[in-house]
């Protein structure tokens, strides 16, 4: 019968079978050492690089055991929905308002709280005319929100909601009221002050982003730049990435001719803006406009290996940058916010391609979506 030995490397009593242990005490050592370099490593990826070090193959059952001997002990984190909180600090999110209705499965469907917020905008006002109101007015925001994340066409709504036709006639008459755009303006106001920053932006950041255009029809043109047939979207941020101000083209139109229209959109929104952060399709002469049509500064961010403009370097002071001479891609200051903005925007399958004739509807999704977003953020921090 064959001898074991114990996980420590201590000599066998003379009662002791079994076959010998498979980890020696030198093993047991580069064990040690393997699990104090890659503590998240799983067990068989410690008998790899075990093995890849001893040349020695054993299980994961061997590990667990070996590091139970050693009394090493796996941390798991601490969720923060069952962390204890601090007496008198407020918990968010997760009540009876913050949930879904049980009755439409929808994750889509507005919950209680953010319909709170937004209520007075879509229902009608006391004393107004008109035939009596047969929909709710929640169910028809609901469907819309459903159609902007699915990107579903109006005829295949769920018979959950109600007809596409009203819905649609709905979200046509609160297309032209500006309803989403009071939305969003409503809801960047409150997020801003809830951030401890005031209600209206001082600088803000401007891009453009070309999409494609579905078979649907509507204005489109082709971006020789971008090489997309499509629509451009025209976008005015603030330095948190929130929507400020939206235009819509044709995407053969340049953004020096499409900039001021969305730009005194902006101002209009924004009194306190005082300064404008462009890429250089907005330079030169464009940016002059900007100063003396609005009176606010205009600072175009370059990449440091523009080949246009270059880098102003003085080698007396300190060596050259390995950004100036390097084309690859690079996160550059303020302008990725706006970028980031293009991306929270496309999340949303209805934004990825335009797909009405109209521009003013391809706008108002965009306020819809950038709305949404704003929408779960104040309701779950409620």
């Amino acid at each position: 019968m064959a001898t074991k030995y114990p996980l420590d490397g201590t000599e066998p009593s003379s009662r002791a079978g079994g076959r010998p242990p498979a980890l020696k005490p030198e093993h047991i050592a580069v064990l040690h050492d393997i699990v104090m370099e890659r503590a998240q490593a799983s067990l068989q990826e410690i008998a790899d690089e075990l093995h890849h070090r001893c040349a020695l193959r054993v299980c994961a059952a061997t590990i667990r055991r070996a590091l139970r001997a050693l009394g090493v002990v796996r941390l798991k984190p601490v969720h923060r929905t069952f962390a204890v909180r601090a007496e008198g600090t407020k918990r968010y999110g997760y009540t009876a308002a913050h949930r879904r209705e049980a009755i439409s499965p929808y994750s889509t469907n507005l919950t209680d709280a953010e319909w709170e917020l937004v209520a007075d905008l879509f229902e009608r006002m006391p004393g107004q005319r008109g035939k009596p109101v047969r929909y709710s007015r929640r169910d028809l925001v609901n469907a819309c929100s459903y159609v902007l994340r699915t990107g579903c066409a109006w005829r295949l709504l769920p018979e959950t909601f109600p007809p596409w036709q009203a819905v649609y006639k709905a979200f046509s008459r609160w297309v032209g009221a500006g309803v989403f755009e009071q939305m969003q303006d409503r809801l960047r106001e409150q997020w801003r002050i809830r951030m401890g920053r005031a209600s209206t932006p001082s600088a803000a950041v401007i891009d453009a982003q070309s999409t494609r255009i579905s078979p649907q029809g509507g204005e489109s043109g082709f971006d020789a730049g971008k090489k997309i047939k499509g629509r451009k979207r025209h976008l005015v941020v603030d330095t948190m990435g929130l929507l400020i101000a939206v235009s819509v083209t044709a995407a053969s139109v340049q953004d020096r001719d499409a900039t001021p229209a969305v730009v005194t959109q902006a101002c209009s929104k924004s009194p306190r803006l005082e300064k404008l952060y462009t890429d250089g399709a907005y330079g030169g002469k464009c940016a002059h406009a900007i100063e003396q049509a609005h009176g606010i500064r205009v600072e175009v961010v370059r990449h440091p290996a523009n080949g246009t403009t270059g880098t102003l370097h003085d080698p007396k002071i300190a060596p050259v940058h390995d950004a100036a001479t390097n084309a690859g891609f690079m996160v550059l200051p303020m302008r990725w916010v706006v970028e980031r903005t293009h991306a929270w925007t496309e999340r949303w399958r209805r934004t990825v391609m335009h797909h009405d004739r109209k521009l003013d509807v391809s706008a108002a999704w965009v306020w819809l979506a950038e709305a949404r977003m704003l929408l779960n953020r104040l309701a779950y921090k409620s």
